[in-house]
């Protein structure tokens, strides 16, 4: 789920346009499974809803076995997620790594499309230093159960890059020490970046902006960068990204956007419309790439469902796709 989208969020946007792109690879729309929320249908109900919308990808924040037995069978693309509360046992001691691959991923085999591991949501702190030592021993323990194609990454806000216009981008002084020795590991091992890319949260906190940026709408290029023409806020975001990744000497690794979505209630420019707008916008979006990176690319819209028992700013509450009854919340196409 996403974490705390204050300060960091507002320090990138004022900084201006901040953080992300991706590497030409599998066009693929998915949707944030959370289930923070109240009455919400069962897992096999659940996924039988990602089937009939065509909805290709999945991301699920712990290891649930409910979900995973679900999904068995589908061929449906899954990020599975590792808790920030058990990244300091899975970094100091190898062998309960090995144990979390043979409790949470050995059992699917052949049966559950885990394609990613993200280790750690939106990490921050000291608890940073844990999330490389963790992905090096997942890392192992899946090589040695002969599960090595599952890429193991992390799942980055935007609050980890600075830089505007997008070729300035570069990791924070506060998150290079971390990421930088991420960034090139993932270089290493052929994973991605994953990366929750909200230009709600930078509209929000970037007073003047206008919003048709945010939500795909605008009318020619807003943001001229070198050779770069920018239209929108997600582009832009995507490919300052990319540039802290070739500052850091990983031009090489691709961005999968983990988490994107805008909501529908609880806050500034917070509507059922413009909610409706962004996300219809980014689904018809992800074939074309960035300016920086054109081609096909992988995003997850977040959420499946509203989650009323999350805390924060009420408009976390806000970015379901579908009420529980499984209605759509408002007209969208895969």
């Amino acid at each position: 789920m996403m974490a705390e989208h204050g300060a960091a969020y507002m320090l990138a946007a004022a900084m201006a346009l901040g953080v992300l792109a991706a590497i030409p690879a599998v066009e693929s729309i998915g949707v944030c499974y959370g289930v923070n929320g109240d009455g919400l249908p069962s897992a096999s109900d659940v996924v039988e809803l990602y089937k009939s919308n065509g909805i290709s990808a999945v991301r699920i924040y712990y290891p649930d076995g409910d979900a995973l037995r679900a999904l068995s069978g589908t061929n449906i693309g899954v990020i599975m997620d590792v808790g920030n509360d058990q990244l300091g046992s899975l970094a100091s001691d190898p062998a309960a790594a090995s144990a979390w691959v043979q409790a949470n991923v050995v059992p699917y085999q052949g049966a559950v499309n885990i394609r990613y591991i993200a280790v750690g949501n939106e990490v921050s702190g000291g608890d940073a230093a844990s999330i490389l030592p963790a992905m090096q021993n997942l890392n192992s323990a899946l090589s040695a159960a002969g599960l090595g194609g599952i890429k193991v990454s992390t799942a980055v806000s935007q609050g980890v890059t600075v830089g505007y216009p997008p070729s300035k981008g570069a990791f924070s002084s506060d998150a290079s020490s971390y990421m930088t020795p991420i960034a090139q590991y993932l270089a290493s091992t052929g994973a991605p970046l994953l990366a929750n890319v909200y230009p709600y949260f930078s509209y929000v906190g970037t007073p003047g902006m206008d919003i048709g940026y945010a939500l795909f709408t605008a009318q020619g290029t807003v943001v001229q960068d070198e050779g770069n023409g920018y239209q929108n806020l997600f582009d832009a975001l995507v490919d300052t990204f990319y540039s802290a990744l070739e500052s850091a000497g990983a031009g090489g690794v691709a961005v999968v956007v983990s988490e994107s979505g805008w909501p529908s209630d609880g806050g500034t420019a917070a509507s059922v419309a413009n909610a409706q707008t962004y996300n219809q916008n980014l689904i018809n979006h992800v074939g074309q790439g960035t300016p920086k990176r054109p081609g096909a690319m992988e995003a997850f819209v977040f959420a499946m469902f509203n989650e009323d028992k999350k805390g924060g700013a009420e408009t976390e509450k806000h970015f379901g796709l579908f009420n529980t009854d499984k209605s759509p919340a408002y007209s969208i196409s895969f």
